[in-house]
């Protein structure tokens, strides 16, 4: 188990994480979210040991996890970090990148090994291409294979999927995340993207203002957000009479007490986003049909 117990941390005089405390069980997969400079990434480097707590200790079972006053060389054994900046050797193949902490003793065991995680990662093709000739997306998904190359007991994700094209992340998340559950391997996400979340996600923790505002189930904060800041991780949403409604929960129908004034339609794929005039406020909701402007609309709230 990973134990988080009320720290606390600043960069010189800005305090950027304040009275942290939350536990991850082995393979768990637990997805930290949050505005750019909510904390997510400096936490991340925090639970490997890059910089020295100001308070607080951090646990993974019985060992803790020490900065760099206590130790020469950063990040367990045990734990594997990748960043936003890749750590890969530009002038060797991606098989030798991934194989690079790999033993030598068992050639046909290691390269069964990076047979399988060149699989997981979806770059089979490249095995024989030098790093250097890589896209950036194709770099951080070598990045990935070398972290999980000698099976971690817990992994550390900062935007994992960020230079990656949006082809191609669909099916490299549920490969990745799919394989750490197969392995046990615990999982911790900072992210901004939902899809990173709402089908992986064990827990979310959400930060804002230095503290943890939520920690549950993608489920449990999706259905009841606490706040607006919550609800904008994973949708469009309006505020009408103090209450958050999606966009996919405000439908037109025949008569309600919601009347409102078409300004414009977004077309989305299956759905068009239409954007209207309710009471003098901009309000939006979802159509399978395309509305002209100005034509009047009752709105209802679905479930």
């Amino acid at each position: 188990m990973l134990q988080v117990k009320n720290i606390s941390f600043s960069y010189k005089k800005t305090l950027i994480l304040k009275g942290i405390s939350f536990k991850v069980n082995p393979g768990e997969h637990v997805s930290i979210l949050g505005e750019s400079g909510s904390g997510k990434s400096t936490l991340l480097k925090l639970l490997y040991g890059t910089y020295n707590l100001n308070n607080g200790r951090i646990f993974w079972k019985d060992k803790e996890i020490l900065g760099p006053k206590q130790n020469l060389i950063i990040g367990p054994e045990y734990m594997k970090y990748v960043a936003q900046e890749f750590d890969l050797m530009p002038f060797i193949t991606v098989t030798e990148n991934i194989g690079a902490f790999l033993s030598n003793f068992y050639p046909e065991e290691k390269q069964k090994r990076i047979d399988e995680l060149l699989n997981v990662v979806e770059l089979t093709a490249f095995a024989n291409t030098k790093v250097k000739l890589l896209s950036g997306g194709q770099k951080q998904r070598v990045a990935l294979a070398k972290a999980i190359a000698k099976q971690p007991e817990i992994i550390l994700l900062d935007e994992p999927f960020s230079h990656i094209d949006n082809f191609k992340k669909q099916s490299l998340r549920r490969s990745l995340f799919k394989y750490l559950k197969e392995k046990n391997i615990t999982c911790i996400v900072a992210t901004h993207d939902k899809d990173d979340v709402l089908p992986f996600s064990d827990y979310m923790i959400v930060l804002h203002e230095a503290q943890i505002i939520a920690n549950n189930t993608p489920q449990q904060l999706f259905k009841n957000p606490q706040n607006t800041l919550i609800a904008s991780f994973f949708d469009e949403f309006n505020i009408i009479d103090d209450e958050i409604i999606y966009t996919h929960q405000l439908k037109a129908v025949d008569k309600s007490n919601l009347k409102a004034t078409v300004k414009k339609s977004y077309f989305k794929g299956h759905y068009y986003l239409i954007e209207a005039n309710l009471n003098g406020n901009t309000v939006f909701f979802e159509s399978k049909f395309q509305y002209d402007e100005n034509k009047e609309v009752f709105l209802k709230k679905t479930l």
